[in-house]
């Protein structure tokens, strides 16, 4: 497990004394089900749920990273993330983060029924970043 610390001053001196009390209520593994299964329900059947990190901000969150998997070529890419509150065991999630995950799915599917010397060409990070552009337009 991992833990990763938001808003935390980017200069001067620091001093990071933590102490978080919260009601674990919902694993890492449970928060990696709950993630599965909404995207796998909601987005796309291609989407799976990576190793979640503990987050620890104004609430401490499980953020899963969501991998898009394609038929015959396993994992291809990180398309997003989705939190999940560890008390409540609710997802974070909005509007945005799913058309971009969405997005994403599309464009990769478009990557993959290339020929193969231009599928080689082409990045998981230009398909994310197309993803976002065309949410964000």
């Amino acid at each position: 497990m991992d833990a990763l610390l938001e808003q935390i001053p980017q200069a001067g001196n620091i001093q990071l004394a933590i102490q978080v009390t919260a009601n674990f209520n919902y694993s890492a593994q449970a928060a990696q089900r709950i993630a599965h299964r909404f995207v796998a329900d909601e987005i796309s059947y291609m989407l799976r749920a990576g190793d979640p990190t503990l987050v620890a901000g104004e609430r401490i969150l499980w953020r899963v990273p969501i991998i898009l998997a394609l038929p015959a070529h396993g994992s291809v890419g990180q398309v997003g993330a989705v939190d999940i509150d560890v008390e409540s065991g609710r997802l974070q999630l909005s509007a945005e983060q799913i058309d971009v995950m969405r997005a994403a799915r599309r464009n990769w599917e478009t990557v993959i029924r290339l020929p193969v010397p231009q599928r080689r060409q082409v990045q998981q990070a230009d398909c994310l970043a197309a993803s976002t552009a065309m949410v964000l337009e």
